[in-house]
């Protein structure tokens, strides 16, 4: 059997996920770039000689999660009709989020750690620039006002929290009464 090696970006790439899933369960403090080279199946210098630092690594692990977040509202706004109201067009890129961002396990939580870690200057600046430039995208996609899209946010953000806590999904049986409860009344609301 013939083993293909693998180029630098697809290498580039693995350790991405496995950094991806490595802080998403553990944050920015507490991942090693050890557990990191070894979920990814290299050593822990070869990430170092990729990244640079844990640091730099988990600002691009940052920037493809927001990056990701990006491609989805876009994706939404060609969702919705051309004569859509602001409301509806916030709809669609909520609904597009929604099916395709809260159901990974992993890109909700790593955006939340990168909220979490803002008091580091480095990925303060970073989270808080991603945050800016996706409220803003969300504006200039919808025409929606800036309260629209702070609402917009708002109900994003709970639902991202409620996708860390695993209790997202309506049809589960085992979510606790108060988690069922926002989720109706969010459905119930179209959103």
């Amino acid at each position: 059997m013939t083993r293909t090696r693998m180029t630098a970006s697809e290498r580039s790439t693995e350790v991405l996920a496995a950094a991806t899933s490595a802080f998403a369960e553990t944050g920015y403090a507490a991942t090693k770039t050890d557990d990191i080279a070894r979920r990814a199946g290299v050593s822990q210098p070869y990430v170092i000689r990729l990244f640079g630092t844990k640091q730099q690594l988990f600002l691009a692990v940052l920037d493809q999660v927001c990056g990701r977040i990006e491609e989805l509202f876009r994706a939404g706004a060609t969702t919705a009709p051309p004569d859509a109201s602001p409301k509806d067009r916030l709809d669609c890129l909520g609904s597009y989020f929604g099916e395709h961002f809260l159901t990974d396990r992993d890109l909700p939580r790593v955006f939340l750690q990168g909220i979490a870690a803002a008091s580091e200057p480095a990925i303060g600046a970073n989270i808080r620039d991603h945050f800016g430039q996706l409220f803003n995208l969300a504006k200039e996609l919808t025409g929606a006002s800036v309260s629209e899209v702070r609402r917009f946010f708002g109900t994003g953000m709970l639902l991202i929290d409620l996708t860390a806590l695993g209790v997202s999904d309506l049809a589960c049986e085992g979510n606790p009464s108060w988690a069922t409860e926002i989720l109706t009344n969010l459905s119930e609301e179209g959103i």
